[in-house]
């Protein structure tokens, strides 16, 4: 029998909390299931016993936003610190600031050049044979020419993706910023912060609501839709289909951790860029709530691979043989009855915080508003 109007949300993540305190704000109960013995999905965060530095336990996570209504919603739940994200990257030429500016062009060229002689020496780089760009590394030897390109991004992207840019859409490093100032701000959003006591309390703190139950270690099944009103669901994609058109892949990451006394990185995250070192990237955790000021720290290295079944699914890959599987998937999404997909996992596509904040907001308001048929991907669109 149905429980009237409650509803089941899938996942005690960003996208899952955010629904249900959007329902629940509207007066809808509903259940939060996990399969995880914790909330917060991954952008969980705990103190590290050896340390008492607040660790992002599946790698650093920066809230950042230029939407006032997201930014009013996340601090209703706690304090927010503000916080400037600046991250570094090594390679064998050097260390250079990211996102690329005139610090690391002038530092990479060996150069004291001027905003305007910056952008016409880049210009100079570029590889204008290529008119029309297939592929990641066209596009990038299009935009910022070959030493650029090999410095910052080659070997790196390699690492991450296990695949060359070659194999990589051209559009998925269309956005990478070059600035022509000093400005180190790895964002270019009006807001961004940190909040006070962590991630994993702000989430709880949006969970906790007469009208939300949550329940962890509780895996999913699809029989269980015929008990609620209606699913979001957050899970995998694929996975909610029995992997009918195959599975679609992902990176997972492995992390090492290094404890020590005083700064162990200096900065709160640096990538590596060049293949002398098996990691993509390294964040010292401490630089994540400054005003802590903890003694000791703990710095984690990130080892990107290909995610299996039983792993946590980082990035989804998005290659040729996704999309066309991804498709098949949208389609039977869409005929589902009675069910939302949300979050990244659910949409299969990478997504910023802030916008799955966002996303989440607006599907429980479309749902709120009587919008109960087709909402699968209405609102992140592929």
């Amino acid at each position: 029998m149905k429980q009237s109007e409650r509803v089941l949300i899938v996942g005690a993540g960003l996208a899952g909390s955010v629904v249900a305190r959007c329902l629940a704000d509207a007066g809808v109960p509903s259940l939060v299931i996990d399969r995880r013995e914790h909330i917060a999905g991954m952008c969980y965060s705990s103190i590290d016993e050896e340390t008492g530095v607040e660790v992002h336990r599946f790698g650093p996570h920066t809230f950042h936003t230029s939407n006032e209504r997201v930014w009013e919603f996340v601090q209703r739940f706690d304090e927010w610190y503000p916080w400037v994200a600046r991250a570094m990257c090594t390679h064998a030429r050097g260390v250079f600031s990211l996102p690329i500016n005139l610090h690391a062009i002038n530092q990479l060229f060996g150069k004291r050049m001027s905003p305007a002689e910056a952008r016409a020496f880049v210009a100079d780089l570029q590889d204008k044979s290529i008119m029309t760009p297939q592929n990641a590394e066209e596009q990038l030897l299009r935009f910022v020419g070959r030493d650029i390109y090999e410095t910052f991004f080659r070997d790196y992207t390699i690492k991450q993706w296990g695949v060359s840019p070659r194999e990589l859409a051209p559009d998925i490093v269309k956005r990478i910023p070059v600035r022509f100032s000093y400005d180190n701000n790895y964002y270019f959003d009006a807001h961004q912060g940190y909040p006070k006591h962590g991630y994993t309390a702000w989430v709880q703190n949006m969970l906790k609501h007469e009208l939300i139950e949550v329940r962890l270690n509780t895996p999913y099944s699809r029989a269980m839709n015929e008990e609620f009103a209606y699913t979001f669901y957050s899970g995998l994609l694929d996975e909610y289909f029995d992997y009918v058109a195959g599975e679609l892949t992902y990176r997972t990451v492995d992390f090492r951790y290094e404890r020590g006394v005083g700064d162990l990185l200096g900065c709160s995250w640096m990538n590596y860029t060049d293949m002398s070192v098996p990691y993509t990237r390294a964040h010292e955790h401490k630089f994540f709530a400054p005003w802590s000021k903890p003694q000791r720290s703990v710095v984690l290295y990130e080892y990107s691979r290909e995610a299996g079944r039983d792993d946590d699914r980082f990035y989804p890959k998005r290659m040729p043989e996704d999309m066309s599987k991804l498709a098949a998937y949208v389609a039977a999404a869409k005929a589902e009855q009675g069910v939302s997909f949300i979050g990244r996992l659910g949409c299969y596509r990478y997504l910023d915080m802030h916008l799955v904040v966002e996303a989440s907001m607006k599907m429980a308001e479309r749902w709120l508003a009587g919008e109960r048929g087709d909402l699968s991907f209405a609102v992140s669109p592929l």
